[in-house]
């Protein structure tokens, strides 16, 4: 039997290019003021089409006032966790309690090398980003020196603080067996992509974060699953891409698609947080048909 869900949480995604810089704006105030959860940027330091992430996502805080903002996910290998637990305490103090961390053990580690990164094996990076976890949840529990001896990381009589002003979640990038056991020990929730992973081979990898949940004492179903649902969100009006594709985990169509596709992978798989994240067409007005049309649909059908 699947685990007892939380609440679902709905998210879009916000693209941080310089050329669509208007856009990001756009979908953030979009995004607060129609009522979505989360709104979620991609952190890729070496891209230089690329803004940084951190100050994107510093920005966008300053023009809302009630969504949640977060890293979808950090780029650990580039990020030093101490002050990545830092900035997101600063940006949640200054916010009012609005921020979330998701965190990535990094790819294209040449890109990573090029910025002055460590250059790790599949071992060593699962190694430090665990190390991650545990100093970024010590760094948040300011008012104490801080020590930490791992072998990727250290923290030395460390001065913590400030605080963050509400509890930040902590998401986890993660597709492989021994990442998903420790999101499911260290983590508040998991981030997974739809193309990366379609619906149908999702199952057994959620399975991997219950284990790891269980393993640590911990209740399964606290921990969010969260799914960046990549696809087109066709209706009359929106500028139509011409966009047709049979990739997995891709969905292209009307509101009542992905209503439909959206309540399926909720009951049948588990996920409880969906990111809409379109790759074709007018993205804003997209989002605002999801935020109408797909997200009070959803809760209407599980309701019922």
């Amino acid at each position: 039997m699947r685990e007892r869900q939380p609440t679902l949480l709905f998210g879009a995604n916000i693209d941080p290019s310089p050329e669509n810089f208007d856009k990001a704006l756009q979908i953030a105030s979009l995004a607060d003021q129609g009522g979505l959860d989360l709104a979620m940027v991609q952190d890729h330091p070496y891209n230089p089409d690329f803004f940084d992430t951190w100050t994107l996502l510093t920005f966008l805080a300053a023009r809302t006032e009630r969504i949640h903002l977060g890293t979808n996910v950090a780029n650990l290998p580039l990020r030093p966790p101490a002050m990545l637990a830092k900035a997101a305490a600063s940006l949640d103090q200054m916010s009012g309690g609005r921020v979330e961390l998701g965190l990535g053990a990094g790819s294209r580690y040449d890109a990573i090398h090029g910025m002055g990164g460590p250059r790790r094996t599949p071992g060593e990076a699962y190694a430090a980003f665990a190390e991650a976890l545990a100093v970024i949840r010590r760094f948040w529990q300011a008012g104490e020196p801080a020590t930490f001896a791992g072998e990727h990381y250290r923290l030395e009589e460390a001065e913590t603080g400030p605080p963050p002003a509400h509890d930040i979640r902590l998401w986890v990038g993660a597709y492989g067996p021994k990442m998903l056991r420790l999101a499911g020990r260290a983590a508040d929730g998991l981030l997974m992509t739809s193309i990366y992973l379609p619906p149908e081979q999702a199952g057994e990898r959620l399975s991997w974060v219950t284990e790891g949940a269980r393993e640590a004492g911990r209740d399964p179903a606290q921990i969010r699953k969260g799914y960046n649902v990549l696809g087109v969100l066709e209706a009359p009006g929106l500028e139509s891409p011409g966009f047709r594709s049979s990739r997995p985990g891709l969905v292209i169509g009307d509101a009542q698609t992905w209503v439909d596709w959206i309540v399926d992978v909720h009951e049948r798989v588990g996920f409880d947080t969906f990111i809409c994240w379109p790759v074709r067409g007018d993205e804003t007005g997209q989002i605002e048909v999801f935020l109408r049309d797909v997200v009070p649909a959803v809760r209407d059908r599980l309701a019922s």
